[in-house]
Formats: structure tokens, C-alpha cells, sequence
């Protein structure tokens, strides 16, 4: 939901602290003016002028009293709602680290039972629970793909079989089954990959994504030049700490996802690595038809494709993105996809910069 700026939680606070101080100052100022000059008391002889000395006395002070309780407010104010607000600025950083999808983190708030220590114990049961059933998700389906490898695998050799067979050579049947059962595997192959970069359950190392642009562009070069896309990789090295298969693989999905999805004649590629002051990024453009905004929200999802990617024929398993986005986050990274106003989709691919390594002292 977009909403407009406005003052921050503990300006608020030190704001009401302060005009709750300055009002009570008034007040007690107020009730020493009426104490010395309309109440009679004993001790106290009212003589003429008496009025006139009295305000002229009392008004510096007065007004010096109530410019050192705004100061006294506001700084003791700004202190006390940073105190009472502590709570709350950790459990928000909780909560954007469960947006990314960060769910083994914890509060764990210290100090005796209120209403934030309740706020956060019940986020934390919360959390704990997403975790669980995400694993369980996860679990799910590794262990689903992994028993389904087996009778794939065998009912792929039974389909060569049938088709070096001469006298089933050219059934469509056959050859029909083969193509299901080939993307069947290749669905299955995707889950596991899926399953794994979710887990993170990889080792990390240097890895310049400029050089598996390279790659992945020379790999995919044949398919290109079939379809008559111009493809151009560009950009400085940028490296990144990660698996290098996984990156290569987010890489290579990338770009033929750019080239399946393009426009039928001259179309082009542009991959381009560049590094920012912490971060390395990765760019893939496209030409091809107009897009809308919330059409390309949903290419990320499992399973979804664009009206005009499940008539290319080659629609892929529909887990193309996804990998992508999976990937990018067990990276530590965004994947962010805008449409090009002249058709076509810009990819971006933004990880973390590899540290630079301390240089020989002397």
C-alpha cells in the first residue's frame, strides 16, 4: 500500500512529550502568578507599584523557565521514545527479514512481559512455523522428484527402445510419449534444482558473472542464429561470492528465456554485467511484443507464462524465472523484471560485490 511521508513514531512521541512538559510548566507558571498577585497571604504587604515589580520580575523568568522545558522536553523526549520504540524497531527488522524470505531469524526480546514482548514472542511462534512448513514444503518435493527420477529414467530407455525399433520408426504415438516424458524430466530436474537453492545448501566462491555471460552467450549462440536474434554480451568484471553452477545455470535461463521469447524476426539480446559501490548487477534485454506491468509481476511465479511464451513452442516447464528468482535470493540478491517501453523485457539480476581482499602491507 503507498502512502504519503509523515513524521516518524518517535517524533511523535517526543512532540506529545514535550507539549505535555510545556503545558504543565504553563500551568505552574500560571499558578505562581495568581499565588503572588491575587491571593493575600500573611507575610506578604501589597504596596502601591507592588503589581507592576512583580511583573516585571517574574516575566524573565518565566519565559526563561519555559525555553528550558521545550529544550529539557524535546531532548529528554527524543531519548525516552528511542527507549520505548527499541522494541519495536527489531521486531520491524524481523519482519523485513521474513519478507526476504530470511525465516530462521529470531527476536527473542529480552526483559519481563509487556505489550511489545508479547508482539514479539507471537512473531516469533509465527515465524517458527512458516519455517517449519516451508521445510516441509521443501522436503516434499526433493523427495518427490527424486522418486519420480527412477521411472522416468526407465520409461525413457523402454521409449528409446520403441523408437530404434524399425518397425515403430516414425510412430507418432512413440514419438509423442518421448516428448512428454522428456519434459516430465525436465520438470523434475527443475524441482530438484529449485529445492536445492532454496535450501542454500551450496558452497560459496568467487564468481565473475561477466565470464558466465561468455558462457552461457556461446552455449546459446547456435539457437540464436536459428531464430535470427542478434545476441551481445557487454560489461566490466563483476563478482560476486555464490555457486558457480547455480549462477551460471540463473545465467543461462536468462538468456534463453531472452531468445525463446523474442520477436519472430531481427530481434536482439543485450546482456550486460556491471558493479556498483556493494553490489554487481546483471542485465539481459529483449526485444519483443509490448508487455504490461502486471502481466510481467506474475512471470516469476511456478507455472507461469505469458500469453505469448506458451505459443513459441518452446514454453519450457514453466519454472524458468522462478529458478531465477530462487536463485538470485539464496544469493542474497533481487531479481527485478520491467517491461521496455518499446517491447520487449529488461531483466535484472542485483547480488552482492565480493569483498576486496586487503593488499600487501608496506
Amino acid at each position: 500500500m503507498d502512502r504519503r511521508p509523515g513524521l516518524s513514531v518517535r517524533l511523535k512521541l517526543t512532540l506529545s512529550y514535550t507539549g505535555f512538559l510545556m503545558l504543565a510548566g504553563v500551568l505552574m507558571l500560571l499558578a505562581g502568578w495568581v499565588f503572588l498577585t491575587r491571593v493575600p497571604h500573611g507575610g506578604l504587604v501589597l504596596v502601591p507599584g507592588y503589581r507592576r515589580s512583580v511583573v516585571r520580575d517574574f516575566a524573565p523568568m518565566a519565559g526563561v523557565t519555559m525555553l528550558f522545558l521545550l529544550v529539557f522536553g524535546l531532548a529528554g523526549g527524543w531519548l525516552l521514545a528511542d527507549r520505548m520504540l527499541a522494541p519495536l524497531t527489531r521486531i520491524t527488522e524481523a519482519t523485513r527479514l521474513a519478507s526476504s524470505r530470511s525465516l530462521s531469524h529470531r527476536i527473542r526480546l529480552p526483559g519481563r512481559k509487556d505489550e511489545f514482548r508479547e508482539l514479539a514472542d507471537a512473531f516469533d511462534t509465527m515465524l517458527a512455523r512458516l519455517e517449519a512448513h516451508v521445510a516441509q514444503q521443501q522436503r516434499f518435493a526433493a523427495n518427490a522428484s527424486h522418486e519420480l527420477r527412477t521411472p522416468l529414467a526407465v520409461t525413457k530407455s523402454l521409449l528409446d527402445v520403441a523408437r530404434a525399433d524399425p518397425g515403430r520408426a516414425g510412430d507418432p504415438l512413440v514419438d509423442r510419449l518421448y516428448a512428454v516424458n522428456t519434459r516430465a524430466i525436465d520438470l523434475t530436474e527443475a524441482l530438484l534444482l529449485l529445492s536445492r537453492a532454496d535450501r542454500r545448501s551450496f558452497r560459496r566462491e568467487p564468481v565473475d558473472l561477466s565470464l558466465l555471460a561468455e558462457e552461457a552467450a556461446e552455449t546459446l549462440l547456435p539457437v540464436a542464429e536459428q531464430r535470427g536474434i542478434t545476441l551481445r554480451t557487454e560489461g566490466a568484471i563483476a563478482s560476486t561470492p555464490g555457486s558457480p553452477a547455480l549462477l551460471l545455470h540463473l545465467t543461462t535461463n536468462l538468456l534463453q528465456n531472452a531468445i525463446v521469447h523474442n520477436l519472430p524476426q531481427r530481434g536482439s539480446v543485450r546482456v550486460h554485467t556491471g558493479v556498483r559501490p556493494t553490489t554487481v548487477v546483471l542485465t539481459v534485454e529483449n526485444t519483443g511484443d509490448p508487455l504490461a506491468a502486471d502481466q510481467v509481476a506474475t512471470f516469476t511465479e511456478p507455472f507461469q507464462r505469458g500469453t505469448e511464451r506458451v505459443h513459441t513452442g518452446q514454453a519450457g516447464v514453466g519454472l524458468g524465472l522462478a529458478i531465477v528468482a530462487t536463485i538470485a535470493r539464496a544469493h542474497d540478491g533481487r531479481l527485478t523484471l520491467t517491461p521496455r517501453p518499446a517491447g520487449g523485457l529488461r531483466v535484472t539480476v542485483e547480488l552482492p560485490r565480493t569483498p576486496r581482499s586487503p593488499g600487501p602491507a608496506g
